[in-house]
């Protein structure tokens, strides 16, 4: 073979070879048209909802302890146990108080003789000065006729004097000693409440979930031997973006899934929306309660909640994926024309659903097509190719 044979041979072959790069860039390099994924907008009715997750709290919780300082006698129950309203659940050692009780009983005892016998003097009192009111008149009548002296008259008016200061005197008397009775009673009853009260009893029907003394411990006031809760009243703390927070209101109906049985959402509404929200995570703050508390639901269980909004009006609705950020305005790319060239196109959303749907109020009309993913970020000039899936391998 000569030389110039050889020479357009390996020509031809470096031709060939660059032309195979050029074609291999051009359909997979970075020169090659950016793959995208389109759907096209619709017209339809978006089903808003609200996603949280949230755990299960007490809405009544109780603790049980003393309202005095003193040492445990006895707890009666354990952890789990049920209990009824009124039941005796511990009690502290009552120190000398059944003492103090039994005094004040012998004191109101005595005042009760007292009050007694000074009711007594009262009688005999009021018989003397009815005798000296007599007496009295008789010897006005005698000094009238000038049978007696004067004189022995003012003894008669001094004498009914006398009797009638001893019969205030027996009144003053019979008072304070009502008043001691009184105030001796009220003592008994305070220290029979404070006996009363180191009897811990069970407030409402519920259960015990802490245990938090022993027998033989010393506690300070308030602070609580017993923890209990009312299982009826269990609902769930749940928190929401605040970002997406629009229309959560008391009342709206909820799916509870427990974390030990999310394919059963258990049926529940909003009982309460907190007033203060959390700055740092920014989050709002609700309390849904279930419209009837399953068999085996405990305390710090994970929950997520579902809440449903009512249904936005039929409008465009396009994928939540295709919304883009361009500088400061959020839009979607469309595809238009026959050449399908890109154009940026602002919109406005509304309402957007867990499914992904996003509502659109103005910007996009039905019928558009719109990009919902790229390989790259896009340009208005960028060359692009319509794939099922970016997932695929390019040919």
């Amino acid at each position: 073979m000569s030389p110039r044979v050889k020479k357009l041979l390996l020509a031809g072959l470096g031709v060939s070879l660059l032309a195979a790069l050029g074609f291999a860039i051009a359909r997979s390099g970075p020169l090659a048209p950016i793959r995208v994924t389109v759907a096209k907008v619709e017209r339809g009715e978006v089903a808003p909802a609200l996603f949280g997750i949230g755990t299960v709290e007490a809405r009544r919780a109780y603790l049980i302890g003393p309202t005095v300082a003193g040492r445990v006698l006895r707890v009666l129950v354990d952890v789990g146990v049920p209990v009824r309203a009124g039941q005796l659940l511990a009690e502290m050692d009552p120190v000398d108080l059944d003492q103090r009780v039994a005094a004040l009983d012998a004191s109101l005892a005595k005042a009760r003789s007292a009050v007694a016998g000074a009711r007594a003097q009262k009688q005999d009192a009021m018989s003397k000065r009815e005798l000296a009111a007599i007496n009295a008149r008789r010897y006005i009548d005698l000094g009238a006729q000038k049978f007696v002296s004067q004189s022995v008259v003012d003894t008669r008016l001094q004498e009914e004097k006398s009797a009638q200061a001893a019969v205030d005197a027996a009144e003053a008397g019979l008072a304070g000693a009502h008043q001691d009775f009184a105030r001796l009673e009220e003592e008994r009853h305070g220290s029979r409440q404070q006996r009363a009260n180191v009897r811990l009893l069970a407030p409402v029907d519920g259960v015990v979930t802490a245990r938090e003394a022993e027998p033989g411990s010393t506690l300070v006031a308030g602070q609580a031997v017993l923890r209990l809760v009312e299982p009826a009243s269990l609902w769930a703390r749940v928190r929401f973006d605040q970002g997406r927070s629009n229309g959560l209101a008391v009342g709206l109906p909820a799916q509870i899934a427990r974390r030990s049985s999310p394919r059963a959402p258990l049926p529940g509404q909003v009982a309460r929306v907190e007033l203060v929200s959390d700055a740092v995570t920014e989050e709002r703050i609700a309390q849904v309660s279930f419209a009837a508390p399953p068999a085996g639901l405990s305390i710090g269980e994970l929950v997520e909640v579902t809440l449903n909004l009512p249904a936005a009006a039929n409008s465009p609705i396009l994928p939540n994926a295709a919304i883009r950020r361009l500088g400061e305005q959020t839009g979607v790319w469309l595809v238009e024309g026959e050449n399908k060239r890109l154009r940026f196109a602002p919109i406005k959303t509304g309402v957007s659903g867990l499914d992904g749907r996003v509502q659109v109020l103005d910007g996009v009309a039905a019928g558009a097509m719109v990009v919902v993913y790229s390989e790259r970020e896009l340009a208005a000039d960028s060359r692009f190719k319509v794939v099922d899936s970016l997932l695929s391998k390019r040919p």
